[in-house]
């Protein structure tokens, strides 16, 4: 079982949180801010294009990476299509990783790079590429990286990414301190290409570049209501809330000994869920499925009358069970990006039913009302607070 108590423990969970992970979540918003800031200063709020891409190709490692496509995508709609090009190679490592442009692009289309490590060689050559065949190539990467100068050097566009608004590391004299500083230093390092701060830093500026091109609506004042609607976000869901206000905290602790069936209705939910389900596996190592309303009912209906399934046994209800091993359940979780409107088609009741048919427990969660980033961002923002909790607190095997 999930130990309950380091949740409503502040000073526990910030000790285990050696990667830094609780400061990525709550800092989002800020790091919206300073995404514009960069990309206003690299000249993307001043551009004119002169009409739509033809295809819009996005390149980048990692799961923030498949993120940012998959809601661009999602945004873009039938505007534009938006493609993903997924890496080759031997090894997830920076040095090893390949990227290559389909046989038809060309100066009609828009090559993306979004990555928080700015050191790999295949983005240089994909850049390249790009550029040889007269396709306008936009980074966002760390400033000063190799990609970054590679792309400039390519007549590309580059935005410096949004880094943490604390500072840069200062190490402590001490000898001692100095090491264990280094030593969490280095896993923050390891962590920022999962950190939940990294997705906003990423998405920002090319939300903004889409903006600017009508394939999507995300103005100034939209940007700074999604910040401000992930500082909110960070209040609710910070370490010091209890877990009875705390929805990231309860969900947590509700998918602790759970396989969760995230079901996902609405547009924006769809890339939300298969989020959270990746970022569960990234940031906790739990495994998660994730499928859209109504389609996710038959698909998973099998799965949750299966093993999954509680056990209809209640003959032997008062049996010793101190030496059975803890069974993992299936838990139904229900993301919805906006309220049901009376009268509207939803297939959440039908889901509702399917799972207390098998008596499967439900988890909701629906965001306040906003317009559509908003309730994108908050959507995001709750789930990654839950999978960070999730990391953090350790399961009692006894």
């Amino acid at each position: 079982m999930l130990d309950e108590s380091l949740l409503d423990a502040p000073e526990a969970l910030a000790v285990a949180d050696r990667r830094g992970l609780l400061r990525g979540a709550a800092e989002a918003g800020a790091r919206v801010r300073t995404a514009v800031r960069h990309a206003t200063e690299a000249g993307l709020t001043q551009l004119k294009p002169d009409g739509r891409p033809r295809a819009i190709l996005i390149a980048g490692p990692g799961t923030a990476a498949t993120c940012v496509a998959d809601l661009l995508g999602t945004l873009a709609g039938a505007g534009c299509p938006v493609i993903r090009l997924a890496p080759t190679g031997v090894a997830p490592a920076a040095g090893a990783l390949r990227w290559a442009l389909p046989g038809w692009t060309g100066p009609l289309d828009l090559l993306l790079i979004a990555t928080p490590d700015g050191t790999e060689p295949g983005l240089e050559l994909l850049a390249e590429q790009a550029y040889r065949r007269g396709c306008t190539v936009v980074a966002v990467a760390p400033a000063r990286s190799p990609l970054a100068e590679g792309v400039e050097g390519s007549h590309g566009l580059t935005v410096a990414m949004a880094t943490s608004p604390y500072g840069e590391y200062e190490a402590p004299h001490d000898g001692e301190r100095a090491s264990e500083a280094y030593e969490a230093r280095r896993l923050d390092d390891e962590a920022a290409a999962s950190a939940p701060a990294t997705l906003w830093a990423l998405l920002t500026p090319l939300l903004i570049l889409l903006d600017r091109t009508g394939l999507i609506t995300a103005p100034a004042e939209t940007l700074e209501k999604i910040a401000d609607r992930l500082d909110h976000v960070a209040e609710r869901c910070g370490p010091v809330i209890a877990t009875y206000s705390n929805p990231a905290k309860t969900l947590a602790a509700e998918l602790a000994e759970s396989l969760p069936v995230i079901w996902t209705e609405g547009r924006l939910a769809g890339p939300a869920g298969r989020r959270f389900a990746a970022t569960l596996a990234e940031l906790a190592g739990h495994p998660a499925v994730a499928g859209e309303l109504p389609e996710a009912l038959p698909a998973h209906g099998a799965l949750l009358a299966g093993n999954l399934a509680p056990s209809g046994d209640g003959d032997d209800f008062f049996r010793d069970r101190v030496d059975e091993p803890q069974q993992l359940r299936a838990r139904v979780v229900l993301l919805r990006d906006r309220p049901l409107d009376a009268g509207g088609l939803s297939a959440a009741p039908a889901a509702r039913e399917l799972a207390h048919g098998h008596d499967i427990a439900i988890s909701e969660l629906e965001p306040e009302d906003g317009d559509d980033l908003e309730t994108l961002a908050e959507l995001i923002a709750v789930t990654d607070f839950a999978a960070v909790y999730l990391a953090l607190a350790p399961r009692d095997r006894s």
